[in-house]
Formats: C-alpha cells, sequence, structure tokens
C-alpha cells in the first residue's frame, strides 16, 4: 500500500508518534437528523461548480546536456569525429532546464480572489495559473502555505473589478460518518469533475500528529488535490488532500484536511503570510491505566507531564512535573494523539485556562499561548537536573527484585561506560531481567532513575526502600521517573509478590 498525494508525490504509511502540536480537535458528534441521500445533487452541482478551479504550474527542472561518454562510436579519421567531439565539448556537462507542469484543484473563499489549495500542488512553482469553469485563466500570487498541513492560500485579480464566486464554510466538527459528500476537482487533468459518497471515518492520521483528516469513499484522484469536499448543504467540509491506495489510483480510501482546520490556517496566512502555532513548553507521554493508578486517578486520560521548560509559558503558569493535564481550554484531554492539536490550535498570546491533577485533587491554571519554533525544539524536555553538591563516588550496587532491575549509584565509571552528562544524579539501572516488569516497560542498562513515587532518589537504596514501603500498602505499581540520553519519561512497573 502507498499513501500518495494527487500530483503523483508518494508518502510512506503512517507511523504514530507521541509528538505534534496539531489542530482543531473533533467534538463528540451532538445527535442530528440523519440526512437521506439527495434523489439528485445536480441543482446543488450547478451552484457549486463556479467556485471550484483548476490550478496549474510551471517550474524549470534541471536536465544533464549531453556527455562527451555519450558521444557515438566513430571510425578514427571520419569527418563526423570533430564535429561531434565539438558538440559535446562545448554542451557537456551543462544542465540544461526544461519545463514542468503539474496540474490540481482549488476553490475560492473569497470574492476579491484568494483561493485555497494543496502545498504540494504549488511547491516549487515559478508560475501558477487558475482556470476557472468558463476557460478563464487567471495569473494566481501566493500569500502563503504551509508544508504541515498541507494547505496554501492563492490571490487572483479578478479582471473588470468582476465578483468572483466563493464558497461557504461548513462546520466540519459536526459532520458524522456516514453523511453524503460531493468532491469537485480535476481528476488527471480532464477538468471539472463531481463524484459522491460518504464520510466513512473521522480523526485520520497518516503522517504527522496534526493530521486529523476526514476520510471519505468519494472517488478521489490525482489532479483533485486541493479541491474542496462539499457536505450536503454545499458547504465546504474539506480539502481533498491524500488517498490510500496499492496503484497510486482511487481505491475507495481519500482523506481531507477538516474545514475548521482550513479556515484557520487560511486566516493566518491571509493576516500573516504564515501560521502562527501555539507552544507551552512541556514535554509529556500518555497516561496508562497502571500510571492512572499510581496517581490516584480514577482512569488513564489526560497527559502526564514529565519535565518543563524553564521559563516557557507552562513553567509561568505554575505546570509542574507530575502534574496531568486533564483539560485544556476547555476541552477535555482524552489522550496523547489529541493534546498537541489543542496546543498548536490555540492562539498566540491567548490566555486559557487548564485543569491539571495534582496530589489527588483537581488545580485550575491559567496559562498564556507562546509561539512554537519552526523546527518544533521548544517542546524539547528540559535539561535542568538537581542542584545538589557532588558527592563521593561510591560504588553501591542493589538488586530490586521486585522490578527486576539491578542499580548502582551514579559514577564516573558510569557516566564513561553508558554516556552520562555530568549533571545528571540519580540511579543507574546496570541490568535488566528478562521478562521482569521492568523489561515489559523496555527500560534497559544505562537509564536513570531520578524518582520512585514522585519522590528524589540517589542511592540504590533509596530506591528499594520506596518499593518495599509501596510493596507494604499492598499497591500495585511503582512509578518511575527516568532518563535516557537526556530523555526524561515515566513507567509505571507492577509490583510482584
Amino acid at each position: 500500500m502507498i499513501l500518495t498525494d494527487f500530483p503523483g508525490v508518494l508518502r510512506p504509511p503512517a507511523v504514530t508518534a507521541a509528538v505534534s502540536l496539531g489542530l482543531a480537535l473533533a467534538q463528540p458528534a451532538v445527535a442530528q437528523p440523519a440526512r437521506n441521500a439527495p434523489d439528485s445533487s445536480a441543482e446543488l452541482v450547478d451552484r457549486l461548480m463556479p467556485t471550484v478551479v483548476n490550478i496549474t504550474t510551471t517550474q524549470n527542472v534541471p536536465q544533464q546536456g549531453p556527455r562527451l561518454r555519450d558521444m557515438p562510436q566513430l571510425p578514427p579519421g571520419s569527418p563526423f569525429e570533430e564535429l561531434f567531439k565539438e558538440f559535446f565539448d562545448k554542451r557537456g556537462g551543462d544542465e540544461q532546464k526544461r519545463r514542468g507542469t503539474s496540474l490540481g484543484s482549488g476553490f475560492v473563499i473569497d470574492a476579491e480572489g484568494y483561493i485555497i489549495t494543496n502545498n504540494h500542488v504549488i511547491q516549487g512553482a515559478e508560475d501558477i495559473t487558475v482556470i476557472f469553469r468558463d476557460d478563464t485563466q487567471l495569473k494566481a500570487k501566493l500569500i502563503g502555505s504551509d508544508s504541515r498541513i498541507d494547505v496554501a492560500l492563492l490571490k487572483v485579480e479578478p479582471p473588470n473589478k468582476r465578483v468572483l464566486p466563493a464558497i461557504k464554510w461548513g462546520d466540519s466538527d459536526k459532520e458524522r460518518v456516514g453523511d453524503w459528500v460531493i468532491a469537485i476537482g480535476n481528476p488527471f487533468g480532464l477538468g471539472h469533475s463531481v463524484t459522491a459518497g460518504i464520510i466513512s471515518a473521522r480523526g485520520r492520521s497518516l503522517n504527522d500528529s496534526l493530521d486529523d483528516y476526514l476520510q471519505t469513499d468519494a472517488a478521489i484522484n490525482k489532479g483533485n488535490s486541493g479541491g474542496p469536499l462539499f457536505n450536503s448543504q454545499g458547504e465546504v467540509i474539506g480539502v481533498n488532500t491524500a488517498i490510500y491506495s496499492p496503484s497510486g489510483v482511487n481505491a475507495g480510501l481519500a482523506f481531507s484536511i477538516p474545514s475548521n482546520l482550513v479556515k484557520q490556517v487560511a486566516d493566518q496566512l491571509r493576516e500573516f503570510g504564515r501560521v502562527k502555532r501555539g507552544w507551552v513548553g512541556v514535554s509529556y507521554q500518555s497516561v496508562t491505566d497502571d500510571i492512572a493508578d499510581s496517581f490516584g486517578l480514577d482512569r488513564a486520560r489526560g497527559v502526564l507531564v514529565a519535565n518543563v521548560v524553564a521559563d516557557g509559558p507552562a513553567a509561568k503558569a505554575g505546570l509542574k512535573r507530575n502534574d496531568i493535564i486533564l483539560s485544556f481550554a476547555g476541552q477535555d484531554v482524552l489522550d496523547l494523539r489529541r493534546f498537541p492539536r489543542l496546543v498548536a490550535n490555540a492562539r498566540v498570546g491567548s490566555t486559557v485556562d487548564i485543569m491539571v491533577w495534582r496530589g489527588g485533587k483537581e488545580v485550575p491554571l491559567k496559562l498564556r499561548i507562546g509561539e512554537q519554533e519552526e523546527d518544533g525544539k521548544q517542546n524539547a524536555a528540559a535539561k535542568g537536573s538537581d542542584k545538589k553538591s557532588a558527592e563521593p563516588d561510591q560504588p553501591v550496587v542493589s538488586t530490586v527484585e521486585q522490578l527486576g532491575l539491578t542499580l548502582q549509584k551514579v559514577t564516573d565509571q558510569l557516566r564513561e561506560k553508558y554516556g552520562l552528562s555530568d549533571q545528571v544524579k540519580g540511579v543507574v539501572i546496570t541490568k535488566v531481567a528478562p521478562n521482569s516488569p521492568a523489561a515489559e516497560k523496555q527500560l534497559q542498562a544505562g537509564d536513570v532513575i531520578l524518582e520512585v513515587d514522585q519522590k528524589p532518589v540517589t542511592t540504590p537504596q533509596e530506591v528499594a526502600d520506596l518499593v518495599g514501603k509501596l510493596q507494604q500498602a499492598k499497591k500495585r505499581s511503582v512509578l518511575l521517573f527516568v532518563e535516557r540520553q537526556g530523555d526524561p519519561r515515566f513507567a509505571a512497573l507492577r509490583l510482584t509478590k
């Protein structure tokens, strides 16, 4: 199987990861009347067709010129030998240029001439031409684009102050699986074409944690990229972007960017020429059942803060390591994948309410949203460490059989062996027993335990004592805060008898 963007760009199958500051989280659908399939969509299509455009782009594509080794083999003394040699000496190695052309779709969002398409449709283009249904052709200017969401905003100047027919935005959050949809675009460069189907799934993620695609079985092919997906009321609820197919053509699995997300991106591109994404300055991980139990939370939900960037928005708001973020900007944080979207979707400079679980109770906080850097490095874990003075190295080794761990206090020898920084203090894992609770959570030699049950530890004995106390209290699991090559995370290990 391959994922393909319609102009022919191939993308690998999705691999989900705990990153992404993505956007527009779909809300639970409110019960609504079923929308029956229309007897005909002809009248609706007639009204919508003029809002959809075909897009062609051209660019100079490098093409290697003739090379000397490509010269035909001629008999010695041939009258053509000098002629060919002179030609290849003069032209050989020169990089020639040819004009490359790509086709896509788009739609008018403003009567003044603003048009939405996909970023990959116009990427690298030197000339962009927009073709309307009546064959009017206008040169377009690129206002801005965003490669992560794959949206671009174009601007054309309507001739004779002509008012262009524009689409009406729909609320993609209200669309349900099973609702009827219509796609209009330029498949294979054939011109305006219409297909219909239903929304077959929501919240699909392909390559990026910002992804929140609507899935549809409406026939989508190369050239449809950037075209609109309409609901049965004629409102745009998505931008057709990718297909999942073994052959590169429609197989009934197409993906559209939700309109609520596209509209927000378009507004920012129009105002700033780029997209400003929210940033809070924390590293975080998912809350498992074991972690929820360790923190006294009723069930696995929210995200667990593993570290807080010094002087970042979260630190200024009072957010702390070991907090579990339950809600953000009035929306429940259901899982790790959706939290980055809520953050990135928040308006930079605004103040939002968050609710965290701390010390067995809910604590409300207010947080001012910062701006995410393009490279996304801001959300890396803070590398600060504890400020206690150094102590003489003591090669104390201890085994915590309940967890399957062999532990040793940090020494210069262990720093060198495992590549630990001079600032790291804690308890080093030197061996993990096979089939143990530690092995189940993929702990490994060289990991450094910083906390046990939210309490700092510096010696193997402290780890053993805390684990023993938890076992006496008949706890089912123990929460460890560990660091691996500067990357902190929590691990909830089951307690064996």
